[in-house]
């Protein structure tokens, strides 16, 4: 039975199948190139680690990172900080005074003033045969000093080599000078006339190196490095370009658990550097937050102060008023004092006293908020009172109106952000205002219920005579005096112990410290991993791509699922220099197909006991059906069968070249009537094969081929010989083929492995399945075993090289997967 011949599906369901369709992807032929071109990932992967290990070694900046962590505590109240008590700004709530810290950490202000206080703009480098390496500046032997005054240049590397005898040469680069400087001063750039390159200049520590783009000198390091090195790269960068380098590295973060304490971390190239800038920081942070919080308390002991200046005038004018009463009206000693009423009027007057100033400061700090004078906000202590709820309205007042001027720039003033934060100020100064309104009215309430107790003390004392009321007046003023002195002294007392007490609310509870930590990027081991894969990728995702592109037949198993026609017989890659393989080496595994298609072509031809005619055919040229040809009546001439060959393709004559027969007259004369039968029918070496070759081309050779007399030529030779074997025209460039179809017994498409596009499939498979050819047949030719596959089916090849049975097992040599796999099978059989 013909190979892949089914006969039980009907032709009317065969029709309606589709046909001639082939799988975009050929996952088999995939792994094959794939093992085939192993190679190649050999190379790639040898090159994928050598660029690996270069980069590694020469090219990855380590970036590391240091942390810091610190409690903010919550004990204090301040009109210049946020506090707990309600919350700020927008209703957020959560740890504000937390959030406040972050953001001046985050600051523009706060980095811009570490990067010019600590002249973090100056980056220290050094550099080996490719790779830099970033520097601390306790990294380095001298201090680069920058005259802020002059004029320098940006991003132009300064190159400091020792020399020796506390002298350093200083190298500039040889080009990249610019007329464009900047000012550190005015934090802004300036056009200069064109200069020449300024030479290179060995200078001491101490000296100034000035030069049109450059001024500096370099001070000795007071922390002695513990590396040497040999040379020192110096480059600048502007204020602004230093904060943002800043500010894009911090991290803040809160603790889950403890919300009051802050996790602060830092990244960077060079990991002492992030240590110092992370302390530096928070030491600054801490400072600023102190001075803050002193502040108001500065601001109160000044105004207590003032007052306390003015009330002292007032107790010397009071006691000299009553010294000369004393003196001159003797009127120190009055008899009958009713000492009780005295006493009680003096506690009540002091106690109005202490209210009066007070209110007085209660006066002052009402004016302050009411003029938006923040920074000269006095304490609400000086006031007599301590209110959280006022405190942190007026650090909300306060941030508000910060607000408002930055919405100013952006929003018109009838906008909806503008008319929410004008809502929020009105809230804040409305609960602000409510405080103080209560405080005033209890003060009030106060003055007036010791004005009655002091009015009916007065009453006792109406008997006495007149002057000696006026000496209990001046008496009871001076004692009112000197109880707001007393007053004011003691809050001046309170605020003063405060202030010398007073701590910040910031406490670094872990310091940032350089204990040797990794480097937390790059990820060098996959950074490694990505560049060997990618280029192990590439050779993959070329043959991937060759394979999706390539659309040339390259499996047997899909070319017989696509098209459902019967296989007739697989030929392997022909060895030999010339067509005639089968008589050249009959022993070959060549011949053996041969004569396995000769079995095959019985069964696709019928048993008639006729003379048979077989056509070959293919798409194109150059896929083997000539070779097809020649061999297949080569096998059936050497089987005592009376076989003639005719070279009917007429436009590309070949067969005359292979069996050494002169073409001048052929087919073509034979059909046009300048010959007889006999003129073109050679004899070959092989006694029962005849050959007729196509002879001159002619100009009409389509006519030729469906005339009459081809027809009748064919008919003829039925009575001569047992076969007739048409290498006739491809049938994917004329249709001459189809229409000697009609004549031939059997018909032989020959497909090449690797050659044939499958394209050219579409058609003869669909012909077939439409019933227009029938007896057709495929011949897999050029197939090649070097891939160490066999093709499993048996169909006169596939025997595979290496068992002594073909001529060319003497010079086979197995396949290398082939070896593996054997020398495997044979340690697991050793018994």
């Amino acid at each position: 039975m013909i190979p892949g011949k089914d006969n039980t599906i009907e032709k009317v369901d065969a029709q309606k199948e589709k046909h001639g369709s082939f799988a975009l992807f050929d996952i088999e032929h995939f792994l094959r190139r794939v093992l085939k071109n192993w190679y190649w990932f050999v190379l790639m992967l040898l090159i994928g680690y050598g660029i690996a290990w270069v980069y590694s070694k020469y090219y990855a900046q380590n970036i590391y990172a240091s942390n810091l962590s610190l409690s903010v505590s919550n004990n204090t109240s301040s009109y210049f900080t946020p506090n707990q008590s309600i919350n700020f700004i927008w209703g957020q709530g959560g740890n504000q005074d937390g959030v406040y810290l972050k953001k001046m950490l985050l600051s523009r202000t706060h980095n811009e003033f570490l990067v010019k206080e600590l002249d973090l703009f100056i980056n220290y480098s050094t550099k080996g045969l490719i790779k830099s390496t970033y520097l601390d500046k306790d990294d380095c032997p001298v201090i680069f000093q920058v005259d802020k005054k002059h004029l320098q240049q940006m991003s132009y590397p300064v190159t400091l080599v020792p020399k020796g005898a506390n002298t350093y040469e200083v190298v500039l680069p040889e080009e990249g000078q610019s007329t464009s400087l900047y000012s550190y001063e005015s934090e802004s750039y300036s056009s200069v006339n064109p200069y020449e390159r300024p030479a290179n200049k060995i200078i001491k520590i101490g000296e100034w190196y000035t030069s049109p783009n450059l001024r500096f000198r370099l001070i000795r390091n007071s922390v002695v490095p513990k590396i040497k090195l040999e040379k020192i790269i110096v480059d600048l960068s502007t204020v602004n370009q230093s904060v943002n380098g800043i500010v894009s590295t911090i991290g803040i973060e809160f603790d889950k658990e403890i919300n009051t304490i802050m996790i602060i971390s830092k990244t960077g190239y060079n990991l002492n550097s992030t240590v110092s800038f992370l302390n530096m920081s928070v030491n600054q942070l801490q400072k600023k937050r102190l001075a803050d919080k002193m502040t108001v308390d500065k601001n109160t002991d000044v105004y207590l102060q003032e007052n306390l200046n003015n009330i002292r005038k007032k107790l010397d004018s009071s006691a000299n008023v009553l010294n000369y009463m004393k003196t001159t009206e003797k009127l120190y000693d009055i008899k009958d004092r009713d000492e009780k009423s005295l006493g009680t009027i003096k506690e009540l007057e002091a106690k109005k006293a202490d209210i009066d100033s007070k209110i007085a400061s209660l006066n002052e700090i009402k004016r302050s908020l009411d003029a938006q004078n923040f920074e000269k906000m006095i304490s609400t202590t000086a006031a007599g009172f301590q209110d959280g709820i006022f405190t942190a309205s007026v650090a909300e007042l306060k941030a508000l109106y910060l607000k408002r001027r930055e919405l100013a720039q952006i929003y018109k003033p009838n906008s909806e952000p503008m008319k929410e934060i004008n809502r929020l100020i009105d809230d804040a100064k409305m609960t602000s205002n409510i405080t103080l309104r209560n405080y005033y009215t209890n003060y009030y309430n106060e003055i007036s219920k010791i004005n009655q107790r002091v009015a009916q003390a007065n009453s006792d004392l109406s008997t006495y005579p007149e002057k000696q009321r006026r000496y209990l007046d001046a008496e009871r003023g001076y004692n009112m005096i000197e109880a707001t002195h007393n007053s004011l002294l003691g809050r001046q007392n309170e605020t003063q112990m405060r202030m010398a007490a007073n701590q910040s609310d910031i406490t670094v509870i872990d310091p940032a410290k350089n204990v040797g930590q990794p480097p937390i990027g790059p990820n060098v081991k996959a950074t490694k991993a990505a560049i060997i894969g990618g280029f192990l990728v590439l050779p993959l995702l070329f043959i991937l791509i060759g394979e999706i592109l390539d659309s040339k037949i390259r499996n047997i198993r899909e070319l017989l699922s696509a098209t459902k026609i019967p296989l007739l017989g697989v030929i392997g890659n022909n060895s030999n220099d010339n067509m005639l393989t089968v008589m050249d080496q009959p022993k070959s595994s060549v011949s053996e197909a041969f004569r396995g298609i000769r079995a095959n072509v019985r069964f696709l031809s019928g048993e008639n006991n006729g003379s048979k005619v077989i056509l070959i055919t293919s798409s194109v040229g150059g896929e083997g059906k000539t070779y097809v040809s020649i061999n297949l009546a080569s096998v059936l001439g050497l089987s005592d069968k009376k076989t003639i060959l005719l070279g009917m393709d007429l436009r590309k004559p070949k067969i005359f070249g292979d069996f050494q027969i002169d073409n001048k007259y052929g087919i073509s004369n034979y059909l046009t009537g300048e010959v007889g039968m006999e003129q073109i029918i050679n004899k070959t070496r092989i006694p029962n094969l005849d050959v007729a070759t196509s002879g001159p081309i002619p100009p009409n050779p389509s006519e030729l081929l469906m005339s009459e007399k081809n027809i009748q030529f064919i008919e003829d030779l039925k009575n001569l010989y047992d076969f007739i074997i048409i290498d006739s025209p491809p049938v994917g460039l004329v249709a001459d083929s189809y229409e000697l179809m009609k004549y031939s017994d059997a018909n032989i498409y020959v497909v090449r492995h690797e050659y044939t596009e499958k394209y050219m499939l579409k058609m003869i498979t669909e012909r077939y399945h439409n019933g227009e050819i029938d007896h057709l047949g495929l011949v897999y030719n050029d197939y090649n075993t070097n891939y160490g596959y066999g093709y499993g089916y048996g169909y006169g090849y596939g025997y595979g090289y290496g068992y002594g049975y073909f001529d060319e097992d003497k010079n086979y040599k197995e396949p290398l997967l082939i070896r593996i796999r054997n020398k495997v099978q044979s340690i697991f059989n050793k018994k």
